[in-house]
C-alpha cells in the first residue's frame, strides 16, 4: 500500500523551457496534490497533450479525476507501471509525465476497449481517424513525420493479435509501446484514456511532428547452443506444459542448473529463452511456474516452436551504445520515451547496478516506465528497451 505520509516532491524537467517537451515527476502520495504538482510544472498556453506513467499503488479512480481537473481541456493518456523512469532514473511509487507543445506536435489518441474484437476493419477505421485528425493540424506531412505509441493492458493476453492488426493498418508509420504493469503483482493492469483508467483495453496515440525522431529497440541477450522444443502448450493461456517432452518447469530448471523450487523472476531475467526469426532472436520471457509444473509466458507460445537459451551481455554498455548512436543521427535528443522491460530492472537490481543505470537514463533524457512486455513495429517482445528518441531541433530544411 502507499505510504500516505506528507513527504512528497515534484521535479521539473532539466530542459530549457523553450524546448517543445516538458517533463515532471511527482512523488506525492495524494492523487490530487500529485496532479496539481504536475500541472504546475507542465502547464503553459500551448500545452497540447499529456502522457503519464504511474505506480499502480495510486487510487486510480481518484487519480484520474484529479488529472481531469488539473489538465482541464487537455487530452491525457497513460498507464500503470512496474516502475517509473523519471529525470532522475529508476524510481517507484511516483507519477511521471510529459507535456507536448501543440506548436511542435499534433497528437491524436484513441481507446480500444474490445481487444478480442479488434479486427482489421476496426483497426483501419481507428488509424484513418487518428491520421485525419493529425493531418488537420497541418504541422508536417503525416506519412513521413508521424509515429504511433501503443499502451496495452499487460495481462490481457491479446497483444499479438492487436499489434499485428494495428501494424497492418498503420502501414509505413513506425510504432512502439509497452504493456502496462502493476508493480510486479501480476494482478490488475490499466491504461488511461477518455478521462479514466481501463482494464482489458489499449490506447493508441499517433504523434506528428517536424522534429526528427527514431523508433528503436535493443536487448543485451546473446544466444547459447542449448535448445528447448515446446512439445505441449496451451496457446490461449500462454502456458508451456512440456519442453523436450518433459515437464516444462523441470526441464527449464535442468537447463539453468537450479531446483524447480528456486525458479523466480530474478532467475527468468538472467536465463531467458528466445525464438529465432531470420537472423534475430526475440525473447519469450517466463512469467511464473504454475502448480502443475507448467510455465506461463508473457508472449505467445505454441506447439513446435524452438526456444534458444540466451545469456546476458553487459546491459548498460549495450544501452549506452544505442543512445550514442541515436545522438549521432539525431543530434542531442530533447527526450527519449522509453519502454523498459521490468525483467531488465530486476537484473540490474540483482547485479547492484541500479545507480549507474539511473545516471545513464538521466543524462540520456529518458522518461518512461518498466513494462510487462514491449511493442515494436507490430511485434510483442520481451526483455528489451524499446522507445522513440525525439530530436530537439527540426532537421535542416524542415524548420
Amino acid at each position: 500500500m502507499l505510504d500516505l505520509s506528507p513527504a512528497s516532491s515534484v521535479s521539473l524537467d532539466p530542459l530549457d523551457a523553450s524546448l517543445p517537451l516538458r517533463t515532471a515527476v511527482s512523488r506525492c502520495r495524494d492523487p490530487g496534490e500529485a496532479a496539481r504538482e504536475l500541472a504546475g510544472a507542465l502547464w503553459h498556453t500551448d500545452l497540447g497533450f499529456v502522457l503519464f506513467f504511474c505506480s499502480a499503488e495510486y487510487p486510480l479512480a481518484s487519480l484520474s479525476a484529479a488529472l481531469n481537473e488539473a489538465f482541464d481541456g487537455v487530452q491525457v493518456a497513460g498507464c500503470t507501471t512496474a516502475g517509473e523512469i523519471t529525470p532522475e532514473g529508476y524510481e517507484r511509487g511516483c507519477i511521471v509525465a510529459i507535456g507536448l507543445d501543440r506548436r511542435h506536435f499534433a497528437v491524436s489518441c484513441a481507446l480500444v476497449d474490445d481487444l478480442a474484437g479488434f479486427d482489421l476493419i476496426r483497426a483501419q477505421r481507428l488509424v484513418d481517424g487518428l491520421l485525419d485528425d493529425c493531418r488537420g493540424r497541418a504541422l508536417a506531412p503525416v506519412a513521413e513525420h508521424s509515429f504511433a505509441l501503443t499502451l496495452l493492458d499487460g495481462l490481457s493476453s491479446c497483444e499479438e493479435q492487436v499489434l499485428a492488426t494495428l501494424d497492418a493498418a498503420l502501414g509505413r508509420i513506425p510504432s512502439f509501446g509497452g504493456s502496462a504493469g502493476d508493480d510486479n503483482r501480476l494482478a490488475h493492469t490499466h491504461v488511461h484514456a477518455e478521462g479514466r483508467f481501463h482494464g482489458q483495453a489499449a490506447v493508441v496515440v499517433v504523434i506528428n511532428t517536424r522534429l526528427p525522431f527514431e523508433v528503436f529497440t535493443t536487448h543485451h541477450l546473446r544466444p547459447r547452443d542449448e535448445k528447448l522444443v515446446v512439445t505441449r502448450a496451451d496457446r490461449e493461456r500462454r502456458r508451456v506444459l512440456e519442453l523436450n517432452a518433459l515437464p516444462a518447469a523441470e526441464e527449464y530448471a535442468r537447463l539453468v542448473g537450479l531446483p524447480v523450487e528456486a525458479l523466480a523472476p530474478e532467475v527468468f531475467a538472467r536465463h531467458p529463452l528466445a525464438v529465432r526469426l531470420g537472423e534475430a532472436h526475440f525473447v519469450r520471457s517466463i512469467q511464473r511456474v504454475n502448480d502443475d509444473g507448467s510455465l506461463s509466458f508473457y508472449c505467445a507460445v505454441e506447439n513446435g516452436i524452438v526456444l534458444t537459451a540466451m545469456q546476458p551481455a553487459p546491459l548498460l554498455e549495450d544501452l549506452e551504445a544505442v543512445f550514442s548512436g541515436l545522438t549521432a543521427r539525431l543530434g542531442e535528443p530533447a527526450l527519449i520515451i522509453g519502454c523498459d522491460c521490468f525483467l531488465r530492472r530486476l537484473e540490474l537490481e540483482a547485479l547492484g547496478r541500479m545507480a549507474p543505470a539511473s545516471r545513464l537514463l538521466g543524462r540520456s533524457r529518458v522518461i518512461g516506465f518498466n513494462t510487462y512486455g514491449e511493442q515494436h513495429h507490430g511485434m510483442h517482445i520481451n526483455q528489451t528497451f524499446t522507445g522513440v528518441a525525439i530530436g530537439s531541433r527540426p532537421a535542416t530544411g524542415d524548420a
